[in-house]
Parts: C-alpha cells; structure tokens; sequence
C-alpha cells in the first residue's frame, strides 16, 4: 500500500465487512479492530463499500463510523469511503463529512435506482455533486459495479467528468470483472492520472502489467497479507505463482455467498459467531455450506494467518 505525491491511493484496499450484534446494531468495536488489523497487513480501507453492507447502513452509521475510526488513528490517506447515494444532498453530506475529517478520497457510486438513464444524466449527477461539495481537496473515485448498481460508467462519461475535474476527478474502480473494459480504463486515461482499480485480485496483475494502480478485493478482508505481497510483486514485474495462490482462495471465496461467506471465516478465527451476522435481506452462511468452505480452501492452500484461521469445525 502506498500513495504518490499527490496522496493518491495505490495498492490493495478491502471494502471492510460490517460486524453487527445480534439485534443488527452495528458492532463498533470489532470493526475499528478489522480496520486497524487490515492497516497493519498493509491494506488500505474502502470502507462502506458493496462487502460493507454500505446500502443497508444509514447516513448516520457511516458518518459515526467513519469519524471513529480516525479517533482511532487510522491513517486518513489509506481510507477511500464509499460516500454514492442514489439522492444528490445525501452523497454531497456523506462526502463533505469525509472532507472535514480529512479524509478527501471517497468510492463514489453512480445513482443506482433509477435504470436506463443516459451518460449524460450520470455526468449531471456527478457533476452536481462535486459542484455542491466545492472542494478542490476532493478526489472522486467512480464505482462501475454494472451488475448490480444496473447504471454503467461509460468511457464517455469518464472522458467528459475527466475534462470538467481533470484533478477531482482521480480513477475509478472496475468491479464488471470484464478486463478488456479495465483495460479500456487504463488504455484511455491513465496518461491523464486516472487510476484504475479491478475490483478483483483476478485482474490485479494484469492491471499492473498495464498501467493500473492496484484493487478493491472483497477478499483482502481475510486474505490481505498474500494480496498485499501479489501487488509489491507485480510492481516489481513479477507475480506468477502469488498470482495462481491468490487465484484459487479468490475462487473459492466466490463459488458461496461472498459477504456471507467472508463473515463466517471471521467468526470462526475470533471465536465470535455475531461476525457471522449479516442485515437482511442477506442470510448468514449455513453450517454445511461452512463446513464445506473450510474444507475447500485447505485444499486451495489457504493457510490462514493470525485473524483468519481455517474453518474446521462449525462455529
């Protein structure tokens, strides 16, 4: 993990999973204690990310969350909030709070209840939101997440925000899991400084063989130190057999529930079966498909490491 001159954020970042006690508060404690074991693992922090639960958290939440965690000395050039509402005054509040604690890289979704809706309204709606905050602190990073937010960021619109906020406007993070629209990503823009990041660890060698500046993996929540390493690697051109190690525990992981999946590994490791709980209408991992988890990433050889021990026994 590192960050340029500018401050701009490279290398892995985990969109930190949400603990919630059993009556869906959200466990407060135990999520700076993920977010400073994942610092330690030299992984920086998208938190209320798509694998944080971010749509099933209030404004309030995310603004408490996001403040305690700098109370606790998280390092604020590692953090990048997911900070995209579907209204315009909620994103530009979420946005301007991250501002005024520091904090000014934020994970922007697109408005992603309204579906069919033009380039042209999406760049109105970026822009109207990078106008309202006012800040030329401000570094937007775009969340292209088509299969689920439904409103894909064309190279169009990357191109005509990028000519509007050619500084505020610092990269974009490709979870579509297509490389060659990753690929187009980097091929256009990054002589600009637009920095692109996979969504997946799949695409991270790649992506750094051509340009891009790291990625925001949901499974860097369990796995951080081996992707940490994969990323250093391929910087230095090479990467192969950490390449093909991170692969099959990143296959593994996905073949269940992945939000659902992650948490139970993390209960399992802290002894503490409230990490397993997730907010409807998402269910927790079954017993069986736990067991089985556990069973298949020894198999793909993940070793586990001081927080995420191997699931053996149901928890």
């Amino acid at each position: 993990m590192s960050t340029n001159a500018e401050n701009r954020i490279k290398g892995v970042l985990a969109p930190v999973v949400t603990p919630f006690n059993a009556d869906l508060t959200i466990n407060e404690q135990a999520f700076v204690e993920q977010c400073k074991w994942l610092i330690e693992n030299d992984v920086g922090l998208a938190v209320f990310g798509t694998n944080s639960e971010a749509s099933s958290l209030s404004m309030p939440e995310r603004k408490k969350l996001l403040q305690l965690l700098i109370e606790a000395g998280i390092p604020k050039q590692r953090l990048m909030p997911g900070t995209g509402c579907c209204s315009i005054p909620e994103t530009v509040a979420l946005t301007k709070h991250a501002l005024a604690l520091g904090v000014n890289a934020v994970l922007m979704l697109p408005p992603f209840y309204y579906k069919s809706v033009s380039d042209d309204g999406i760049v109105q709606y970026f822009s109207k939101v990078i106008d309202d905050v006012g800040s030329d602190e401000l570094r937007v990073y775009l969340y292209h997440f088509p299969a689920t937010s439904q409103v894909p960021i064309s190279l169009r619109v990357v191109e005509k925000l990028l000519a509007k906020y050619p500084r505020v406007v610092a990269g974009i993070k490709d979870s579509s899991g297509d490389w060659e629209g990753t690929r187009s990503y980097i091929s256009n823009f990054s002589a600009q400084g637009f920095d692109v990041f996979p969504g997946t660890e799949m695409l991270l060698r790649r992506a750094i063989l051509e340009g891009g500046a790291g990625c925001i993996s949901a499974t860097a929540n369990v796995n951080p130190n081996a992707l940490a390493a994969l990323y250093l690697e391929c910087v230095a051109g090479g990467g192969e057999t950490a390449d093909e190690d991170a692969r099959r525990v990143r296959s593994v992981f996905q073949a269940y529930p992945l939000i659902a999946a992650m948490k139970r590994v993390i209960a399992g490791a802290r002894a503490n079966p409230n990490w397993s709980i997730v907010r409807p209408p998402l269910v927790s991992l079954s017993n069986s498909d736990y067991d089985r988890l556990g069973a298949q990433l020894l198999e793909a050889g993940f070793e586990g490491n001081e927080l995420c021990a191997l699931p053996g026994v149901t928890a």
